[in-house]
């Protein structure tokens, strides 16, 4: 018995759409793979913070309203990879490579005003739905893949703390994330 082309054909599209729901961007293996890339951006990232530490003596902190203001103090003296500071899974362009990203749209949040002697604080985290203090259950990341906080559409985040461990995480909160004692958590600029 002998296959017609169009029977080849629709085989070959149920293929072709299985794969995509398997392995596209918005799979959970993709997603999965991503979360590792950005753990590793992070933990670059935090390389860079801790030689601004051995200058400051503290984390970057300015009046910044956006973490791309803030993390700008560490471009280009401390880091002039600027890929980064865009997280693997999301959506987010290129940046020009030691340019100032004052302005530009990153993928991570920060929290600003860590002192350096409290390695299980968290320092910084993939973008956050919003920038209120959490409670267990509470979404940071996207529920359903929309924006905001959806770098790893609805598959959860990352978190950098301090020591600089990074702690993969689901998109509700698992841990208390309140902060206080002028702690401020920053999302990037919309």
């Amino acid at each position: 018995m002998a296959f017609t082309l169009i029977e080849l054909m629709i085989t070959l599209a149920l293929i072709a759409v299985l794969s995509v729901m398997l392995y596209g961007f918005g799979s959970a293996s993709h997603q999965r793979t991503q979360k590792q890339y950005c753990a590793d951006n992070l933990q670059k990232i935090f390389l860079a913070e801790q030689v601004y530490v051995v200058d400051f003596g503290r984390f970057p902190q300015t009046n910044a309203e956006t973490s791309d203001q803030v993390l700008d103090l560490l471009v280009p003296k401390y880091s002039v990879d600027t890929s980064i500071f865009i997280c693997p899974g999301g959506r987010d362009s290129q940046l020009a490579a030691g340019r100032s990203i004052r302005g530009h749209r990153i993928s991570y949040a920060y929290y600003m005003g860590r002192p350096t002697n409290a390695p299980q604080d968290l320092l910084m985290s993939d973008r956050q739905v919003n920038t209120l203090s959490k409670n267990v259950g509470d979404p940071v990341f996207s529920l359903n893949g929309k924006s905001p906080g959806n770098n790893h559409h609805k598959y959860g985040g990352n978190f950098l703390s301090c020591d600089g461990s990074v702690l993969p995480s689901p998109a509700v909160a698992t841990f208390s994330l309140a902060f206080s004692n002028g702690i401020v958590l920053l999302n990037p600029k919309p």
